[in-house]
């Protein structure tokens, strides 16, 4: 069987317009221009762009489907949209305006049902189901409304059953590891990799290639995604993925 290569995925985090970048989920400081970043790491090799914004929820409206727009023009690299999707025809407007996945987490967990909804619509590939998730005793709880919530699910059961439910992907933050740069949590990435059939994207807390590594092979993700390491220059994609297949893993250069 051919193994499939490895990614990695910068985050922007849009609040208002602009990407944005905190510490687990807080205190947040204006880091670019989301189109302008997407072009940029698109250059220097990112196999995807995740697009978050963040403060759909919270101030209940839809996604801006004008950045989407923009974002979509200019790009010819794969792009997930989330942040304020809840419905069908919330998922359609950023569909259709030239995202390729919706990523989903608090209408996901408050509506179960709209996953196996977009997933027959639109087709499982289209649907990323993001889970933020704080560890609690020795277990893992996932939170939502932007990391302000606690629902009392368990990570790992709940990263089943979005899958059962029809999830082609999931996007796995560690709020306790986000925007720390101190590393991914290795055992919380491995559990749900293990747990699940379909690829895992790890984010929270990737600060070095040497963090990127040990999550995609200890961690055993199919993809690294990541903010702050690239949004202030401390490493670009290319040196990130040179630094990784030096070290064998399968890379698209």
């Amino acid at each position: 069987m051919e193994l499939l290569a490895k990614r990695i995925i910068p985050c922007l985090d849009v609040d208002n317009g602009a990407v944005v970048k905190g510490k687990r989920f807080n205190g947040l400081v204006i880091a670019g221009d989301p189109v302008k970043l997407a072009l940029s790491y698109r250059d220097q090799g990112a196999d995807e762009i995740v697009l978050l914004d963040i403060s759909a929820t919270l101030q209940g409206r839809s996604t801006m489907v004008d950045l989407v727009r923009k974002v979509a023009r200019e790009l010819d690299i794969p792009f997930t949209v989330g942040g304020g999707i809840h419905s069908l025809d919330d998922a359609r407007k950023v569909l259709w305006n030239g995202a390729d996945k919706v990523s989903i987490n608090t209408a996901a967990v408050k509506n179960p049902e709209i996953i196996t909804a977009l997933s027959d619509v639109y087709g499982a590939q289209s649907v990323v189901v993001s889970i933020d998730v704080r560890r609690k005793g020795r277990g893992y709880e996932v939170f939502i409304e932007g990391g302000r919530t606690a629902t009392g699910l368990d990570a790992i059961e709940w990263a089943r059953k979005a899958t059962e439910l029809g999830a082609g992907e999931l996007l796995l933050t560690s709020i306790d590891r986000d925007g720390t740069e101190l590393g991914y949590d290795i055992e919380l990435t491995l559990k749900v990799s293990r747990s699940v059939s379909v690829p895992v994207i790890a984010s929270g807390g990737g600060g070095s290639p040497e963090h990127i590594y040990s999550v995609l092979t200890k961690g055993q993700a199919d993809a690294a995604l990541a903010a702050s390491i690239f949004h202030y220059n401390q490493f670009s994609i290319k040196k990130v993925k040179e630094y990784l297949r030096e070290r064998g893993v399968i890379i698209r250069i």
